[in-house]
């Protein structure tokens, strides 16, 4: 398990290097600035923001100092929220995705693996053509298909549930997400928790098992 981890991370910290790299470069290779929309600022007040950025140096320059910042934990200041740095705006919404994605993760997995057993227990009946023909939609519906479905199926039209805010994690205001997050998910676990039951059941000892009146 140790050797699995250490291969994993082998394999993330570069992945996650050249990730990054690309990011940096596509957004400066990008037409205009960050600044282009103020157009009322006087030429000195302009290069005196781009050099509180680090606009004004060179681009590689500018790579060496986002590296090593980056590597501290330090992303600079926003471009687009003027008031906040990035690592403020990840401490802001951190809590919020993993909260959606434990709760999405876990939607997946009950219900995920409750369909698959039922599906395989109940081999070639209509129970399981219905429930694997749902998880075959589920797996082409990608969530930022089925999140808008759902938010004007729920929000707008039943006007069962709201559609935007946080509301400090209050219920209603994360089913919709949630859902969106764990149906694709859903869909992958019943299918593979099918195909791993029906090889259980059509294991040599399953069969002794019941061939001697074990149910």
């Amino acid at each position: 398990m140790l050797n699995y981890t250490l291969r994993r991370l082998a394999i993330a910290i570069p992945t996650l290097f050249v990730i990054v790299t690309a990011a940096f470069f596509l957004m400066r290779a990008a037409p205009g600035g960050p600044f282009d929309a103020e157009a009322d600022l006087e030429p000195e007040v302009l290069e005196n923001i781009r050099a509180a950025y680090d606009l004004d140096k060179p681009l590689l320059t500018q790579y060496g100092l986002f590296l090593s910042r980056a590597v501290r934990g330090e992303f600079g200041p926003s471009l687009v929220y003027r008031d906040f740095s990035v690592t403020e705006l990840i401490a802001i919404g951190l809590p919020v995705s993993v909260t959606l994605g434990l709760l999405a993760n876990l939607l997946a997995l009950v219900l995920g693996g409750l369909g698959g057993i039922i599906a395989a227990l109940r081999q070639n009946s209509v129970l399981d053509h219905v429930l694997m023909g749902l998880a075959m939609t589920g797996i082409a519906l990608p969530a930022f298909v089925s999140a808008p479905i759902l938010a004007l199926f729920f929000g707008l039209y039943l006007k069962l549930l709201p559609v935007a805010g946080w509301n400090d994690g209050a219920l209603p205001n994360l089913v919709l997400p949630v859902v969106a997050l764990a149906l694709p998910q859903i869909a992958i676990i019943a299918r593979l928790m099918r195909g791993g039951m029906l090889e259980v059941l059509r294991s040599n000892f399953v069969r002794t098992a019941r061939s001697r009146g074990l149910k």
